[in-house]
């Protein structure tokens, strides 16, 4: 029974993450989803070939360590015949690079063979969890089973340049409707910033914003580099077999945003962005939780959530059936 318990509890954890990214539109989905295998867990189907069982058995790991550390602190300099006095100046450079980049379209075809207008830098992304811990304590069979859950319910995209709503610059609006086709990053949002000169006419940034709990796309520090989850309360208030002891959603589920970083690759020619990775580290940490005779349980789980520019050619076929004009 202890194992059971843990094992339901954290798959309703992953959920909450599997929603908010998701988004709104495919809570349903995801919700009948982790009932589905929530109750593979306490029946034991899981163990007899459930969905659950089965696609673990393939060899999905949660187990694999890569929290990011702090990264190394600016130095002044001439980075490929740009010269950066201070963290103010390199950062100003990088967001000039970011709008320049952004403000730049190209036509696609899409799967039903019709033309789009999308960003021209189109990039990737991926989701893996780092770590489940269950009271304070990881647990194999829970690590084997939470890889299996995200991994049926996170549906890869494509999107522009982070942060970022959609592919479309038209439909790339923050939550009051702004546009986020321009980069917003002050010097207070970050936590710092360096430059490397790669000897080939490109210069390489790295920037790592200030820690932020509940990060919004566009509206804070996280989410001015990363696409940030937004609030996930009324997300996790719809999964109704989750009640807490205690307190509130707001109160009992935390969302920590911290040692991220962006890394970006400039060509000073063009003064345009060439290549782009973004490591965005969160823990998700939920107290008191409920679900019917299972009363105030603690979970809590690490994710990396990753994206890469440019995307591929085959990554946009197999993700969106989609191709360049």
């Amino acid at each position: 029974m202890k194992k059971t318990t843990k094992a339901i509890i954290s798959l309703v954890l992953v959920a909450l993450l599997a929603v908010s990214f998701a988004g709104c539109k495919k809570v349903n989905y995801v919700t009948n989803g982790t009932i589905q295998a929530i109750k593979e867990v306490k029946d034991g189907s899981w163990e007899k070939g459930g969905h659950a069982a089965s696609a673990a058995a393939d060899g999905a790991d949660a187990s694999a360590d890569g929290a990011a550390s702090t990264i190394e602190a600016f130095k002044a300099d001439t980075y490929g015949g740009v010269e950066m006095k201070t963290e103010e100046d390199a950062l100003k450079y990088f967001i000039s690079a970011y709008d320049k980049t952004k403000s730049k379209t190209a036509e696609y075809i899409n799967s039903e063979g019709q033309k789009e207008v999308w960003y021209e830098f189109l990039g990737e992304e991926d989701l893996k969890i780092k770590s489940v811990l269950i009271e304070g304590k990881s647990n194999g069979m829970i690590d084997s089973l939470v890889p299996t859950i995200v991994g049926g319910l996170f549906s890869k995209g494509i999107w522009g340049l982070p942060p970022c709503a959609n592919r479309n610059p038209e439909m790339d609006v923050d939550e009051e409707n702004k546009s986020l086709q321009t980069n917003r990053l002050t010097i207070e949002d970050i936590q710092g910033i360096n430059v490397k000169d790669n000897g080939d006419g490109t210069i390489t940034m790295v920037i790592q914003p200030t820690e932020v709990n509940m990060s919004h796309k566009g509206m804070d520090s996280q989410g001015k580099v990363f696409n940030t989850l937004g609030a996930i309360d009324s997300v996790v208030d719809s999964i109704d077999i989750l009640s807490w002891s205690e307190g509130t959603t707001a109160d009992n589920c935390k969302v920590n945003y911290k040692e991220g970083t962006a890394t970006f690759k400039i060509d000073t020619k063009s003064g345009e962005i060439v290549e782009a990775d973004y490591l965005m580290l969160v823990q998700v940490q939920v107290s008191h939780a409920c679900i019917k005779v299972i009363k105030d349980k603690n979970a809590e789980v690490s994710i990396e959530y990753t994206n890469h520019f440019p995307a591929s050619d085959q990554y946009l076929m197999d993700t969106k059936g989609a191709k360049r004009a």
